[in-house]
């Protein structure tokens, strides 16, 4: 009887800890605005034993990189092994970019082209769900499947199959418009969905491929759930998030993918720069001009600051927090990588400020 009602309140609770603990993307700042970026990283670092931070920085045309511990003490430069997050977007509307340089997609298709959905008048386009204007939510909580997963570094999304995906999709009714802006983990399952019908291939594959054949990325793949840190979520095979927030990489690599975002290599990524919707009203976590990250409009897979003309993403787990960003106008870029987690300063604050102070 115990037990009975123990999983009761479990489901209960679900909805709760998946925001909490999710790739959504939710930071809580502290009011620290005029911190230079030192200050930021021990303020972020503050009495973490276990803290291990690294910033990235390119800047004419050279990459450098520095590591941080307990209360921002310099640590050797050795390359760590992050989970990016959410920032694993970026690289899944990538695909979607190549695909249409391919001739194999255009952003103006239905989803209904390439998924086998029930038959209805509407359903939304690659370009509404590249940028979160298609009006699906954050997540449906009743997709997840797996009470028991409610514990700091414990996928909360694990066990969510293709199937499960797939018959929401075709459960979720929308108008033929587009909604404004909100950020949608489901919404880049689905693109996970799309993008795998177009090229016949599962999601893993096909990007782990990607990385190191196009792109040249050699340490950033899909997680194996293990890594020189600790706490990485554990993703199991064909999970439907992957495309959301399965990525792990280190600073090299992501400071190779900032500077490919300068240079335009290869040719198609100014399609995931385009700004496809105006933000009116983005959330603090999301927007915060005193704490110098701003997004004003979002791209096919990039947040933008049409203030400063910087494309920016950042992206976080239960253990883990990251940001990169890209100022094209002035061909510099940042990436912050931690395993800390949320703190009450992000690594998009961090990211942001340095951005400023290199300006």
């Amino acid at each position: 009887m115990k037990k009975k009602y123990f999983r009761r309140f479990i489901w209960i609770l679900m909805p709760f800890l998946i925001f909490c603990l999710g790739s959504c993307d939710m930071s809580m700042e502290d009011p620290v605005a005029g911190m230079s970026s030192r200050e930021m990283i021990e303020l972020h670092t503050r009495s973490v034993s276990r803290a291990v931070l690294t910033v990235g920085i390119v800047q004419n045309g050279q990459m450098s990189f520095r590591v941080y511990g307990q209360n921002g003490r310099e640590l050797p430069n050795t390359e760590h092994i992050y989970e990016i997050g959410s920032i694993t977007k970026v690289f899944t509307a990538q695909l979607f970019a190549k695909a249409i340089s391919e001739n194999l997609v255009s952003l103006d298709d239905s989803i209904e082209r390439f998924l086998d959905l029930p038959r209805r008048g509407y359903y939304p386009t690659i370009r509404r769900i590249l940028s979160h204007t298609s009006g699906y939510e954050l997540d449906y909580f009743g997709m997840v499947i797996s009470p028991h997963n409610i514990v700091p570094g414990v996928n909360p999304f694990y066990g969510l199959t293709k199937r499960t995906l797939l018959d929401y999709i075709g459960r979720i009714n929308l108008d033929n418009r587009s909604y404004p802006h909100l950020y949608s983990n489901f919404g880049y399952g689905v693109a996970g969905l799309v993008i795998e019908n177009i090229y016949n291939e599962d999601y893993t594959s096909l990007m782990n491929n990607y990385l190191k054949n196009n792109l040249g990325l050699s340490n950033t793949s899909i997680s194996e759930g293990k890594g020189d840190l600790s706490n990485y979520w554990v993703w199991d095979r064909g999970n439907a998030y992957i495309p959301t927030g399965g990525l792990v990489s280190t600073v090299t690599d992501m400071l190779k993918y900032a500077q490919m975002q300068i240079t335009k290599t290869p040719s198609y990524v100014s399609i995931i720069h385009n700004i496809e919707s105006l933000i009116e009203s983005a959330p603090p976590h999301h927007h915060n001009p005193e704490l110098n990250f701003r997004m004003d409009a979002f791209g096919n897979g990039w947040g933008i600051d049409t203030v400063n003309n910087i494309i920016w993403h950042g992206g976080t787990t239960s253990s883990f927090n990251a940001y990169i960003g890209v100022d094209l106008g002035n061909d510099i870029a940042v990436v912050v990588l931690t395993n800390t987690g949320r703190q009450s300063i992000s690594t998009w604050a961090i990211g942001s400020t340095i951005l400023k102070e290199l300006r």
